[in-house]
């Protein structure tokens, strides 16, 4: 068995490590060096070394961290760009024409929304939202003949909702269309679309990927050559990509993906257990609980359930947005995902661009990323925050 074999069949932990590159045989580096180049010395006209012509099309710090992707998804290529959103719209002109239809969720992070709202639709690209947790609503949104991409987060952001992967594989591909799952919620380490069905994983790789809350980046894995092919060209067509020190420092956060995402699922279980009948909280959503809706479908596709807590105050949206103030540990930021804890009010943050629409989300709602401090020192915020906000202090 060769080593590369050898390697496919490893465990996570190990992939995470030395999938996607070989020690450099000149210099024996075990870390991918930071190639800053633009561009690379032909041997003679169209004499690529390595297949590197221009760094837009390729750069090996780049190459080193879309081989640790695809690893990590058990997919086929990787594709890293300079944002989650740049990997959305690039994956979207790759498979999509004007005329198109997509499903997305009826709780879509966001930025996503946006993207599908008001510049997929100018371009021509329609748009219908579903709840990802009902396969009949999903197959009820799809237009035969002109649906191409069914489009899901699970879980969701901020609601935490679940889709069955394996459920919707089949949905989306009765109706010829691709099944895309925004996997950025569990990270490869707590689930991986592409062994139940899905077409095309994307990732925010600024969330948990990179997973130090100091670059920003985003990825795709696919598991059809064909399909690989046509992002290849977009990818380049379009140069949305990152910088080799940005590639660099999203490697170097995969590395210990499994060892953090183990620590923030702690941490969130932690939190959960105190939120959980707190006189000031009338939700706790958490796929990890039995009364969540979606745990079933979570408990079969996810190794555990992750490291974002949503909740719902008694006191509504001022006392909301006081627990946000209030919080001291938990630092009040958008994004997720990162070592630190971070708290936010998804109605006035990062959904704020949803407002007045069917996703717009409720005005008591507060979404937490669980870091990975000591969870003791956690659970002592929220408790001061909680006790402040409701004391006026």
């Amino acid at each position: 068995m060769s080593e590369q074999q050898h390697r496919q069949k490893s465990g996570f932990e190990t992939r995470a490590i030395h999938a996607g590159y070989e020690p450099d045989p000149t210099t024996g580096a075990v870390i991918p060096p930071i190639y800053a180049t633009s561009t690379y010395k032909q041997d003679g006209v169209g004499g690529l070394r390595g297949g590197y012509e221009y760094s837009r099309s390729a750069n090996p710090t780049r190459t080193a961290l879309e081989g640790a992707l695809a690893a990590l998804e058990e997919g086929e290529r990787g594709f890293a760009f300079a944002s989650g959103l740049a990997a959305e719209d690039t994956l979207i002109r790759s498979v999509c024409r004007p005329g198109d239809h997509a499903v997305i969720p009826d709780d879509a992070y966001g930025g996503t929304f946006r993207l599908f709202d008001k510049v997929e639709k100018v371009w021509g690209l329609e748009h219908s939202p579903a709840a990802v947790s009902d396969v009949d609503a999903v197959r009820a949104a799809i237009r035969p003949g002109q649906t191409k991409l069914v489009w899901v987060e699970t879980p969701t952001n901020p609601l935490l909702n679940i889709g069955d992967i394996e459920a919707l594989a089949a949905v989306a591909h009765d109706a010829g269309a691709l099944l895309v799952v925004d996997n950025t919620f569990a990270s490869p380490y707590l689930q991986q679309p592409l062994t139940l069905g899905a077409d095309v994983v994307l990732h925010s790789t600024t969330k948990y990927c990179g997973g130090h809350s100091d670059v920003v980046g985003g990825a795709l894995v696919v598991r059809d050559l064909d399909l690989a092919e046509q992002v290849t060209f977009h990818q380049n067509s379009m140069g949305a990509v990152p910088g080799p020190f940005d590639a660099f420092l999203t490697h170097r956060g995969l590395k210990t993906l499994g060892v953090r995402m183990d620590r923030h699922c702690d941490n969130a279980e932690r939190v959960v257990e105190f939120l959980t009948g707190h006189p000031s909280v009338h939700q706790v959503i958490y796929p990890g609980l039995e009364e969540h809706p979606g745990h079933r479908v979570a408990a079969k596709q996810m190794k555990r359930f992750g490291g974002m807590v949503s909740f719902r105050v008694t006191g509504g949206e001022a006392q909301a947005l006081a627990v946000c103030e209030r919080a001291e540990v938990f630092t009040l930021g958008e994004s997720l995902g990162g070592v630190e804890s971070l708290i936010e009010h998804p109605g006035r943050m990062t959904h704020a661009s949803v407002a007045g629409t069917d996703l717009e989300v409720p005005a008591d709602l507060i979404r937490l990323s669980v870091g990975i401090e000591t969870a003791d020192d956690l659970v002592a915020d929220l408790d001061r925050a909680l006790a402040g906000a409701l004391a006026g202090d």
